[in-house]
């Protein structure tokens, strides 16, 4: 019997009955592999019908809380893991003589989480939700011990890489968590409370990482992980999280996971994201830019990556990436604003204290305080702004205010100098702030609203890789125009000094290499590269701004209040 043939949508965006009759190639729809719903769990047309007659399947209570409370501390742990260094760098970097490794601390963990996140889409389609949970956390708290615990800078790498891969599917997973047991009206407000308290997590990461490192040690960045860690396995072991779609069995999911999990398209992918990010750090640093060793990266990952465009369009919605999905311009744009405001907010992580604490000579825990107006109004805008779109009913707004005063705090923080006013330097940071607090949570609004449960775990897998990609391509681009800028400009301002001894020193210790005539020359060698760095970061923001206008004038009220035959607008 032929396949109902599904009726046609928008193509800009994704239509709220979407999950109705999942949008498969004929081929395809016979696959018995693929994860389908179970009789008793099909949508109706009408979700108010549908959620009715299976509220059961909700979790409700103190359960539900338990549960919500657990995947909030999840969601700050994460988020939190992906700025808690930037205290603490400087003083790594004095530890393992490693001041030319430190885009490597960020984008370590950046790059593995990227490079895993569109396969953790597939894992949660096929694999129970909270043991696959479980599965990423675990490996998550391996990597905060094997950072906590390193012995060199290399072992540390490898830790931030290993917990990223982690981090990939716990967030995913969170997200899919929400989605199977909530219904539909009551998933805005919780979403919008978790990505607020992941925002607060990586917005505090400074500061509680700079206590560490000034009180304690820098290593309990990474402990900090392992208690909180087992509070969330003790809230979530015992509770039972619902299945929105039903699950092959195990065995027969592992009998095709070539297939059914398209490890291929992830083996041709992988090595592309390897290569790209290999050639940025390299170029510049162990080798330069005309390089055969840059050059055959750069060739190496173009190759790579048209062939896993290739493959992807040829397996359709059976791909990792499924161009049906991709297609939606609702979001490739949310992805586009997350790619670029991620890069925004981790080159701010990062680069904010090493001014701080390399220009100003301010230690770790102070570096955090004098973050302080950023971090406050970030958390302070990102529960106004998630609190408000629900009433106001649409997103563009806020993404187009927030990039434009991301745009217009980092253009003017360029103008810091040594002995730059703190006044308006504060006041700087302040519109940053505003800026970065209102964007971020956009994208995840605006999808979760539109999602289908069937395309739940791959949306959110999407918006996440865009995330992890975003932040990890512009930390690494950061950090080879700080560290060419800060070669050239010390060899200017500083004529006949040792360039790789003082480099090597590091961002705070390099005060014990160089003589007092010498050091105002390398301070000001320290704020033109951290300038020029706050230079990219304005035209990622620009990005950003531009990319937002592809949310369009959506209002995310309509769905609640159309008849369930009106298509969405």
């Amino acid at each position: 019997m032929e396949p109902p043939i599904p009726e046609p949508i928008d193509p800009q965006i994704l239509p709220c009955g979407a999950h109705e009759t999942p949008d498969l190639p004929r081929s395809m729809s016979s696959r018995s592999d693929l994860p389908r719903k179970p009789e008793k769990d099909t949508l109706q047309t009408d979700d108010a019908t549908y959620a009715t007659k299976h509220e059961e399947e909700y979790v409700t209570g103190i359960k539900l809380y338990m549960i919500l409370a657990a995947l909030v501390l999840a969601q700050f742990v994460v988020m939190l893991d992906i700025s808690i260094m930037a205290t603490a760098i400087p003083r790594i970097t004095n530890t393992f003589n490693s001041l030319l490794d430190v885009g490597w601390y960020g984008s370590a963990y950046q790059l593995a989480s990227a490079s895993l996140q569109p396969l953790t889409g597939k894992i949660y389609t096929f694999f129970r939700t909270k043991w696959t949970f479980f599965a990423y956390f675990l490996l998550f708290e391996l990597g905060s011990l094997l950072c906590a615990v390193a012995t060199s800078s290399t072992m540390l790498i490898v830790g931030r890489a290993v917990t990223g891969m982690g981090a990939s599917g716990v967030l995913t997973g969170g997200l899919t968590i929400v989605a199977a047991c909530l219904p539909e009206d009551r998933r805005p407000t919780i979403l919008g409370v978790m990505i607020a308290i992941g925002q607060l997590g990586q917005a505090c990461g400074p500061l509680i990482g700079g206590a560490f490192t000034e009180y304690v040690s820098w290593r309990w960045c990474f402990y900090i992980n392992l208690p909180i860690g087992g509070i969330i396995a003790a809230l979530l072991t015992r509770i039972h999280v619902p299945e929105r779609i039903a699950k092959p069995q195990l065995r027969k999911v592992l009998g095709t996971a070539v297939e059914s999990l398209d490890l291929l398209g992830f083996a041709i992918f992988a090595p592309a994201s390897i290569q790209f990010f290999l050639a940025l750090q390299y170029g510049g640093n162990q080798y330069p830019w005309n390089s055969p060793t840059v050059i055959g990266l750069f060739c190496g990952a173009g190759v790579t990556l048209i062939l896993f465009l290739g493959w992807e369009y040829r397996r359709g919605d059976a791909a990792m990436v499924p161009s049906s999905i991709l297609r939606q311009r609702i979001v490739w744009s949310s992805c586009a604003v997350l790619f670029f405001q991620m890069g925004v907010l981790v080159c701010a992580a990062y680069y904010l204290p090493i001014y701080f604490q390399a220009v100003k000579n301010a230690s770790p825990l102070m570096s955090g305080v004098y973050m302080l107006p950023n971090i406050c109004f970030q958390i302070l805008m990102a529960l106004v702004s998630g609190g408000l779109v629900q009433k106001v009913g649409y997103c563009l707004p806020w993404v187009v205010a927030g990039t434009t005063f991301c745009a217009v705090g980092f253009g003017l923080l360029s103008l810091l100098t040594p002995t730059y006013s703190t006044g308006a330097r504060i006041g700087y940071q302040i519109l940053f702030g505003i800026g970065g607090g209102c964007v971020l949570s956009m994208p995840y609004i605006s999808i979760q609203n539109l999602a289908a449960p069937a395309q739940t775990p791959i949306t959110m897998a999407l918006l996440l890789f865009c995330q992890n990609f975003g932040g990890s391509i512009f930390l690494t681009v950061a950090q080879t125009v700080f560290s060419n800028s800060l070669r050239d400009a010390i060899s200017t301002n500083v004529p006949g000094a040792n360039v790789e001894a003082i480099v090597a020193a590091g961002a705070t210790a390099f005060r014990t290499v160089v003589s007092s005539a010498q050091l105002k020359g390398v301070l000001d060698a320290y704020c033109t590269s951290i300038t020029h760095v706050f230079y990219l970061v304005c035209g990622v923001a620009v990005c950003a701004f531009c990319s937002g206008w592809g949310l369009g004038w959506r209002d995310l009220r309509v769905k609640k209040s159309r008849s369930p035959s009106q298509p969405a607008p």
